[in-house]
């Protein structure tokens, strides 16, 4: 699993979801909120044939996924949180979940900052 081209193509997502919502009061705008946003109220990817695709694009074995995506839940929720995913959608959007929480955290209010320094810059 190439955990750092998945970072950088959540990292773009992010960026993208930062642009749509720029043009309110940023400055209010909870990391919390900004992670909920982008990777929790939809689903990253929707339909079997475009998650398989992703798995295999980011060379994700089924069952190396569902090991990292339990391991997280494990962690942080305990051995009875552990669930099953019976496709490769909800598997790819748990991971995208996990990432991007991860990226948010540690780069969420630096990608905001930068993209209102883009937007100074062009004025």
């Amino acid at each position: 699993m190439d955990i750092r081209q998945i970072r950088e193509e959540l990292r773009d997502h992010l960026k993208n979801h930062i642009q749509e919502i720029i043009r309110y009061d940023l400055d209010d705008l909870e990391i919390d909120d900004l992670f909920h946003q982008a990777f929790n109220e939809d689903h990253y990817l929707i339909g079997y044939a475009q998650c398989d695709a992703w798995l295999t694009r980011h060379d994700i074995n089924i069952f190396e996924g569902i090991r990292f995506v339990q391991r997280y839940e494990r962690e942080n929720f305990g051995a009875d949180a552990v669930r099953t995913y019976e496709n490769s959608e909800q598997l790819v959007n748990m991971i995208a979940y996990i990432i991007g929480e991860e990226i948010t955290h540690q780069e969420g209010r630096d990608l905001i900052a930068q993209r209102e320094q883009e937007i100074q810059d062009a004025l």
